[in-house]
């Protein structure tokens, strides 16, 4: 076997591990903690995740230090909530790759880390890892769908001129967004678990409210 495919069986193994770690783990970041020191997680498309470590995050909103470590936990936040959801493979591989568009798009302003447009280039960035694996269409849309509108529900508190409803209905699940989003809000040191709930909660009512129209 030429080194190019022992590479890409390799990678295909990975994925595939990681896939039923995520579909099945209590904490899947203790096998993410693992993957780290595997040689293909320095490959392309893993090197993605790889990047995340790299990237710090502002200390105000993100005690927790990197991308990665936000990730993690984020991860883990999602897995609990796998039993409310109706497309668990989804949630999961978008709680892992949501915030993959931070290392390309964060910049230091004014003293603090900002990442703009890290949900529009993440689903981009989504979309091309998974396609690495699978030609499931329907997987990749959801999953796509997911880490592109992420950052809607905090719009409903802060922001509101950027929450694009119409999209979100249209596009997607909004339900199934809404548990990702909370699994992002869970996902740091410090969060206020029943304050984020509320502000699911609303972005739920927001949405359920515009469905009726």
């Amino acid at each position: 076997m030429k080194a190019t495919d022992e590479l890409k069986k390799s990678l295909h193994e990975l994925f595939e591990a990681l896939d039923r770690h995520l579909a099945a783990d209590g904490k899947p970041s203790e096998y993410l903690r693992q993957m780290e020191n595997e040689p293909a997680f320095e490959k392309a498309p893993f090197s993605m995740l790889k990047e995340l470590r790299k990237t710090e995050q502002s200390p105000r909103f993100h005690p927790e230090g990197n991308v990665w470590n936000h990730t993690l936990m984020v991860v883990d936040e999602a897995a609990g909530l796998r039993a409310r959801s109706s497309d668990p493979r989804a949630l999961m591989w978008a709680a892992l790759l949501h915030d993959i568009g931070k290392p390309s798009t964060s910049v230091v302003r004014d003293g603090r880390i900002k990442s703009y447009d890290h949900d529009r280039e993440g689903a981009k960035l989504a979309e091309r890892f998974l396609r690495e694996f699978s030609d499931d269409e329907g997987f990749i849309g959801r999953t796509v769908y997911l880490v592109r509108y992420h950052m809607q529900a905090l719009y409903v508190s802060k922001r509101r001129d950027m929450l694009d409803l119409e999209s979100i209905r249209r596009k997607g699940d909004f339900r199934e967004l809404a548990l990702l989003c909370l699994a992002d809000r869970l996902g740091r040191l410090g969060a206020d678990r029943e304050s984020e709930t509320r502000q699911i909660e609303m972005f739920l009512r927001i949405c359920e409210e515009k469905e009726k129209v």
